[in-house]
């Protein structure tokens, strides 16, 4: 069947696509992930902590929408993808499941009773709830960086050799480090910009300061890895943009710093970790000039460049593999067919506008400061 879009630029879009939507998960998910690891350091009393788990209570569950769509994604679009990672990566998922849960729980249960050792108790699995998947996340990335031990037989049956203790590395935790700063800093820039003028504004402005200094200096550090480290993979060859899915029809060898070889041949792709740079920078110097909108649109442009900056560097690659040349998973060789992508794509044309329609709609509406007069008031806040 002869389709509109060739199977290469199907390809295209959709690595597009998933970055999107990682990106999509990063700014909207992100900061309830990151209000969550703050609440216990930026309120003190139970009013000053109903009133941040409020800043986001109308909306996380709704921000969600980017993890499922992001998984449902690369399970329709990039099947060996995800057999391959959420496999190898089984335990660090299931601990992120379990953190994940946590927080719905915690929302909910937390103020069914007035008693303070139960309240504390669930502030404390919401802090959990916030701060491991976000530390999770990060050293997931750096694993899919520094490659994964994973092998595919003629049959094409995939196993992965390695060990729940062998992801977290010094560069894995780096990376984890880096993501934990990044939603701290997204986190308190909007807790500064839903709260009442106050003491926890003040508060989430302090560590903002301190996780944007943090996020700059590790991805700063994160670079230099890349740059002087074992770090990168090459393709030696590849069965081509068009050829069917097929990773034992590519071999590919690590190659210290070729993490850098696409922003060396297009050097405008520099522009790209800048965005990273320079978002944390506007969103500390809008935190200091106590312009909240600043200083949140500066968080979420860090996000974007900072995760797109993993995306760009590792074009073509998706998952490379450190134990055999012929199991690397890229752009090229880990697809869904020519069809099914289309097919995905004439249902993205349809319902994308309309996730994007709905959720500006919600936010919208929903719009306005979380303030403690409010909880006396409103039966319908946590």
């Amino acid at each position: 069947m002869n389709l509109p879009i060739d199977y290469a630029t199907l390809r295209e879009i959709w690595w597009a696509l998933m970055g999107v939507l990682l990106i999509g998960f990063a700014i909207t998910d992100g900061f309830d992930l990151g209000v969550a690891s703050l609440l216990t350091s930026v309120a003190r009393t139970d009013e000053e902590r109903r009133m941040v788990i409020n800043t986001v209570g109308p909306t996380w569950e709704g921000n969600q929408v980017w993890f499922i769509l992001g998984g449902g994604a690369i399970f329709a679009a990039w099947p060996l993808v995800y057999a391959a990672s959420f496999s190898g990566f089984y335990l660090a998922m299931f601990l992120v499941l379990v953190a994940l849960i946590l927080r719905p729980v915690g929302f909910k249960y937390r103020s069914k009773r007035a008693d303070r050792t139960w309240r504390a108790a669930w502030d404390w699995a919401l802090f959990v709830g916030g701060l491991v998947p976000a530390l999770v996340f990060g050293v997931a990335v750096g694993n899919v960086l520094q490659g994964a031990p994973i092998h595919f037989d003629a049959d094409m049956r995939g196993s992965y050799e390695g060990a729940f203790f062998g992801l977290f590395t010094p560069f894995t935790l780096l990376c984890g480090l880096l993501s934990v700063a990044m939603l701290a800093l997204h986190g308190a820039a909007w807790i500064a910009l839903r709260v009442e003028p106050g003491a926890v504004a003040q508060r989430a402005r302090r560590i903002g300061i301190g996780a944007g200094v943090a996020a700059i200096v590790l991805f700063a550090v994160g670079y230099a890895f890349v740059r002087f480290g074992a770090l990168g993979f090459h393709v030696v060859q590849d069965a081509g943009p068009d050829a069917p899915s097929n990773p034992l029809a590519t071999t590919s060898v690590a190659a210290a710093g070729a993490w850098l070889d696409n922003f060396g041949a297009h050097p405008w792709l520099y522009t790209v970790p800048a965005l990273g740079f320079v978002g944390a920078a506007l969103a500390i110097a809008g935190i200091i000039w106590r312009t909240d909108v600043f200083a949140f649109l500066g968080s979420s442009i860090a996000a974007l460049g900072i995760i797109a900056t993993v995306g760009v560097s590792m074009f073509p690659f998706i998952l490379p593999s450190t134990v055999d040349p012929h199991s690397s998973l890229t752009l090229w060789n880990a697809s869904s067919s020519h069809s099914t992508l289309f097919l995905m794509s004439c249902v993205t044309i349809v319902f994308l506008p309309i996730v994007l329609g709905y959720t500006a709609w919600v936010y919208r509406v929903l719009w306005g400061r979380s303030t403690v007069g409010a909880l006396s008031t409103n039966p319908d806040l946590y």
